[in-house]
């Protein structure tokens, strides 16, 4: 089995699509008859509804407490990690469960006090669509797990810890015999750089199609666990709300759909994903929180000036009551996002993944917001600003520094990573790929940089700038310049609380430190180098890698 059959699949999408639509009619239709290979129908087992798809898929779920208790595809049972279901969170307690079905279409219905959850089958299709709704706080519903048996797909991928047994840190992240590290935070992948997340043995592939998360948290490039593979089995997500590393409030409604996919071993079906998804089958379901798609509407853009071409560019709208996200054309900045609830939104341009443009946008059912040309101020991009010298580019993430990629799927302790220490001479033309993604107080705290000035630049003070994205335990950077001029400690801005660093995500709340460095810090011997050190203040954190730490955007000192 080639590893890279086994590779999650990421795609980006232009426009994010409706997944959701309203309807109130309820389901109608007599008991079917007993399932059968190639009957469609559901019957009832005494302890579950047994659903058959009428192709090559039959599934069932507890009438107790609405867990998807087995998946057989072919004849075979994929359902069983560790003698666990498939549910949502861990499992609900007793539910109401219900079951109709209306021509071409089953509906299952779970109550569990203020959620609905519900799964759906079509005539034919080898695929099963779930929402869920949770309307408050009260009951802990953050993801649904698909619980696969063990040994049904094989890989050692980076989110795999099947073959890597020594435990590092918490209970989730793990270490190989040859130092490289595995866990399920290790995902690379943004919400919004794929449609599907799964396996593939070449001839079955079993995928967990993502829903539009209009109702999630984070926006387009929060990051969290999308699978994992153990000994006793694998597991792939579909994240409702996570809480690791998360810049948002939780947001509460209908998510969905997201499906549950069989294939030959190919990708899902393209009319599966969030984008495309038709959901008009479903308009008269009577799911809890649906809004059809005649009930929403769309935001165009006719294009945005001022960006940086090199670059991608995104727009996002947010409220507190649902996000999306569109990619910006690269020729002109042309957007369109449909499929959007209507309501009040902030409009967030973001220039890599830094905000560069905000504005406010309103979306009406049925109708089109059509926007005129957007021109980002040269002010809104720190990059305009004239510097003497630059580490890095003002993009709101650490591409391009030392160790930044794979951060992304290993952790800082991986055998992989070059060393986190090192000194920096802006000059040399390594000075971005030498200075490390991510400085933490126990680790390389200090790290200098050296750097020259004319005597026109060192008789004039100067403005130091530290962009960051995102910090563990209120760790920020404070500033010495040859040793003789000390920066104050800076207050720390509002970050998340949870781990970061070391579980694959460096996206926080992008922040710029500034610093006000007088003439007299400077060397005035020209051909002398400066120095700056920069350390990592915070009274908070633990050791090594759990030590405070932050992840930087962009180093600048501004002519």
């Amino acid at each position: 089995m080639s590893e890279t059959a086994n590779r999650p699949v990421g795609r980006r999408t232009f426009v994010l699509g409706s997944a959701a639509a309203a309807g109130t009619a309820a389901l109608a239709g007599p008991l079917a008859a007993s399932a059968s290979a190639a009957s469609f129908g559901y019957s009832d087992d005494g302890s579950n509804y047994v659903v058959d798809t009428g192709a090559s898929l039959v599934f069932k779920v507890s009438k107790t407490n609405g867990d998807l208790t087995s998946l057989v595809y072919k004849g075979t049972e994929y359902q069983g990690y560790g003698g666990k279901n498939s549910h949502i969170e861990s499992g609900l307690g007793t539910s109401t469960v219900t079951i109709k079905q209306s021509g071409s279409t089953i509906l299952i219905s779970v109550a569990y006090g203020t959620l609905k959850h519900y799964y759906a089958a079509r005539s034919g299709e080898n695929n099963v669509y779930l929402w869920t709704n949770k309307a408050d706080d009260s009951v802990s519903a953050t993801r649904y797990i698909v619980r696969v048996k063990a040994g049904m797909f094989l890989n050692d991928e980076p989110d795999s810890y099947t073959y890597a047994p020594t435990t590092i840190e918490a209970s989730d992240v793990f270490e190989k015999s040859d130092g490289q590290t595995r866990s399920k935070h290790y995902s690379k992948l943004r919400v919004m750089d794929y449609d599907y997340i799964g396996w593939s043995t070449g001839s079955v592939g079993l995928y967990v199609v993502r829903s539009n998360h209009e109702k999630a948290s984070g926006g387009p490039f929060y990051r969290s666990l999308l699978r994992h593979q153990s000994a006793d089995g694998g597991g792939l997500y579909e994240i409702l709300y996570y809480g690791e590393n998360q810049t948002e409030a939780q947001r509460f409604g209908l998510q969905g759909p997201y499906v549950i996919a069989f294939t030959d071993g190919g990708a899902p079906s393209s009319s599966l994903y969030h984008a495309n998804l038709t959901t008009s089958w479903a308009d008269s379901l009577g799911i809890s929180g649906y809004v059809a798609a005649s009930g929403r509407g769309k935001v165009a853009g006719v294009g945005i000036t001022g960006r940086n071409t090199a670059l991608p560019y995104t727009v996002g709208l947010a409220n507190s009551a649902a996000q999306y996200w569109g990619s910006a054309r690269s020729s002109d900045g042309y957007f369109s996002i449909a499929g959007v609830l209507p309501g009040t939104y902030t409009l967030t341009v973001f220039k890599g993944e830094l905000a560069v443009y905000t504005s406010s946008v309103t979306v009406t059912a049925g109708g089109t917001t059509s926007l005129n040309t957007i021109a980002i101020p040269s002010s809104n991009d720190p990059s305009n600003a004239s510097a003497i010298w630059r580490i890095g580019d003002w993009n709101g993430s650490p591409s391009g520094f030392k160790n930044a990629d794979l951060m992304t799927y290993a952790h800082p302790s991986d055998s992989r990573a070059a060393s986190w220490t090192g000194n920096v001479v802006v000059g040399s033309g390594t000075e971005t790929s030498a200075f490390p993604c991510y400085l933490w107080k126990d680790v390389n705290s200090g790290i200098i940089v050296y750097f020259r000035l004319t005597a026109a630049q060192a008789a004039a003070a100067h403005t130091l700038r530290i962009g960051v994205t995102t910090a563990y335990a209120n760790g920020r950077p404070q500033v010495v310049v040859n040793d003789n001029w000390t920066s104050a400690v800076p207050s720390p801005p509002s970050q998340p609380s949870t781990r970061s660093l070391t579980v694959g995500s460096y996206r926080g709340n992008n922040y710029t430190f500034t610093y006000s460095v007088p003439a007299s810090a400077w060397l005035t011997d020209t051909s002398a180098y400066n120095t700056l050190k920069i350390y990592v203040a915070s009274g908070s954190g633990s050791t090594s890698f759990l030590s405070a730490g932050t992840s930087i955007d962009a180093i600048d000192l501004l002519a």
